[in-house]
């Protein structure tokens, strides 16, 4: 585990972790909690289930989800992966085909804002492996409430599953890392003045360039670090009443 990937093999993972795979050429990455035996709980949008936003990202969640043919379910969980809200599956529905990454919790800040992508770690610190398998059962049997891209997402459940935190509803973004790296990102693009740039002069346009770029990473740095579930105050301990 380091800077430049979280990628693990599936002998290293125990029960516990958090785990993820990348979709649609690294476009998007689907998260889950690692249980035992090779099965995994997790946060779906099933095919008949609104996301909610209206964004963009709303065809690449349903086009990244696990799914098998309807005359061709898995040997192992049947056709479990076409179902909506938290499921279980097996390992290799859930991977979809992809490489497998772990999550890293209580990294420095340091390593956070090395790390370029959103989605890979966090600086909040993870519970019990026991005390996360028992989250993940929990939100099983009850749900985890309506996926939604932004606020209540894959890696949503697997921080809440972990942590114990999720943010107050009221706020208008969730806790994901992605989804903090997507608004900073597009923060990001509304601040570079590019009608201004293409009116300066070769030299002022190069000179601007960088610092734009330079005020352009700080900005998107800054805004994945203030929207970690770490370090962000609107969130509440989930209390799991039976």
């Amino acid at each position: 585990m380091g800077v430049l990937t979280n990628k693990i093999e599936r002998e290293n993972l125990k029960p516990g972790d958090h785990i993820y795979c990348y979709r649609l050429a690294y476009t998007y990455s689907h998260h889950g909690i690692y249980v035992d035996k090779g099965n995994v709980i997790h946060f779906t949008r099933g095919e008949g289930q609104e996301i909610g936003t209206g964004t963009g990202l709303d065809h690449i969640i349903a086009s990244s989800l696990p799914q098998h043919p309807l005359d061709n379910p898995c040997p192992i969980c049947g056709d479990e992966s076409r179902s909506d809200g938290v499921i279980s599956s097996c390992i290799d529905c859930f991977l979809s085909g992809g490489d497998l990454y772990r999550y890293e919790y209580g990294v420095t800040p340091a390593f956070f804002l090395a790390k370029a992508r959103g989605g890979t770690c966090t600086l909040a610190l993870s519970e019990s492996d026991e005390q996360v398998i028992h989250r993940a059962f929990y939100f099983l049997r009850k749900g985890f409430g309506v996926y939604d891209v932004m606020k209540n997402n894959c890696e949503d459940f697997a921080l809440c599953c972990k942590t114990g935190l999720k943010v107050i509803p009221t706020v208008n973004g969730g806790q994901s890392g992605q989804a903090a790296s997507f608004q900073a990102a597009a923060g990001v693009i509304l601040f570079v003045p590019v009608a201004f740039l293409a009116r300066s002069s070769p030299v002022a346009y190069e000179a601007t360039s960088v610092a734009r770029l330079v005020a352009s990473c700080g900005t998107y740095c800054v805004n994945r670090y203030i929207d970690d579930i770490g370090v962000r105050r609107d969130v509440v301990k989930v209390v799991l009443e039976e």
